[in-house]
């Protein structure tokens, strides 16, 4: 297991490090947030998880946190900071840390905690949708793309669903409609590619296939990247 230490604080960085090799981790460290992106972009390397402090020399750690997470990286991150207030923890949360611990801290708890996030990482969600880079809530109703959260109404996120639990099958005007609206087909409306039209708006990345396919005559098919 490799293990990205972002801490600008040489004795925090050197105890940190000396404790998880100790454990068998292999561990990497970086001072700034300048450092720690040459190391994430590396290329022949990856890490397995990245402890990161908010207080660098140039940059809040949550700036890299929130660079990682709009290109759609998903390694499980646990902010160390001391700033430790409710407020602070929230912003560290809501840039996309899967934990945060306030210095000081037992460095026997952040072993349970790093072992926590692993194995969290590794068990796929019974409650989210995943195919490519779309990941879809269905206890919040909330998707996001690379990071980027999409905003959906009822109508959207029922017709969401539909497509990622169908993936690469056609589903006819007629399915789609009886499936998210709940009643008969009509020939004359067309508010099944009105629907589909705002869905492909907020999913589609400019100039990239819409993830949502037409296929003529027969309906629409969802394709994951």
């Amino acid at each position: 297991m490799r293990v990205l230490i972002v801490e600008d604080d040489p004795g925090i960085s050197s105890f940190l490090g000396k404790g998880l090799r100790a454990e068998g981790y292999q561990a990497v460290i970086a001072s700034t947030v300048a450092d720690a992106r040459l190391a994430w972009r590396a290329g022949d390397v990856s890490f397995d998880v990245v402890l990161l402090d908010r207080g660098l020399p140039d940059a809040d750690g949550t700036e890299l946190l929130e660079e990682l997470r709009l290109e759609g990286d998903a390694t499980p991150v646990i902010v160390l900071s001391a700033r430790g207030e409710v407020a602070e923890r929230i912003i560290g949360l809501n840039a996309g840390a899967n934990d945060y611990l306030p210095k000081p801290f037992a460095f026997d708890e952040l072993l349970a905690r790093i072992r926590a996030v692993l194995r969290t990482a590794e068990q796929p969600s019974s409650t989210e949708l995943v195919h490519g880079d779309l990941r879809f809530d269905l206890l919040s109703k909330i998707a996001t793309r690379k990071g980027r959260t999409i905003e959906l109404s009822p109508r959207e996120w029922t017709l969401l669903e539909l497509f990622l639990r169908h993936p690469g099958q056609v589903l006819s005007r007629s399915q789609i409609l009886s499936a998210v609206w709940d009643y008969s087909f009509d020939p004359g409306s067309n508010v099944v590619d009105v629907y589909v039209g705002y869905l492909r708006r907020k999913l589609d990345e400019p100039g990239e296939e819409s993830l949502i396919q037409t296929v003529r005559g027969a309906g629409y098919r969802f394709i994951a990247t």
